[in-house]
């Protein structure tokens, strides 16, 4: 069974860092790339490479997730998109799948089920999302 290449956007270092060692441990994830801002995420979609799963946080050093969640829809590229932010609110939640995000996590109590999601991702047990949680 391949790792699920991942492209991760976060810009704190700690959480990151964190994140990488969590789900690579856990999930059979292999981070193939990282952005802190929108900019750069937006340069790196543009660039051609590739991944299975984009994990976004909402608020970034400068521009947003939501920002990479629309480039992300517009460049109508053939990976899922998860949101992974301390601000789960419902509007948030709506937003984010307007966007194209298969799914939305809270970082303060949710991390648990972003790493089930990302091994089912990876072992082929996940199917194409009903509706975000």
């Amino acid at each position: 069974m391949s790792p699920l290449r991942t492209f991760i956007v976060e810009d704190n270092k700690v959480i990151y860092e964190n994140l990488v060692s969590t789900l690579e441990e856990l999930a059979n994830v292999e981070v193939v790339g990282h952005a802190r801002d929108e900019s750069d995420a937006v340069r790196w979609l543009k660039s051609g490479d590739s991944c299975d799963l984009m994990i976004i946080d909402i608020f970034l050093t400068s521009g947003s997730g939501l920002g990479v969640l629309k480039a992300a829809q517009d460049s109508q590229i053939s990976v899922r998109r998860v949101v992974l932010t301390n601000y789960a609110t419902a509007d948030i939640r709506q937003r984010c799948a307007a966007l194209g995000a298969d799914r939305v996590f809270d970082k303060s109590c949710e991390l648990e089920d972003l790493i089930s999601y990302c091994a089912r991702i990876s072992d082929g047990t996940a199917t194409s999302p009903a509706g975000l949680q």
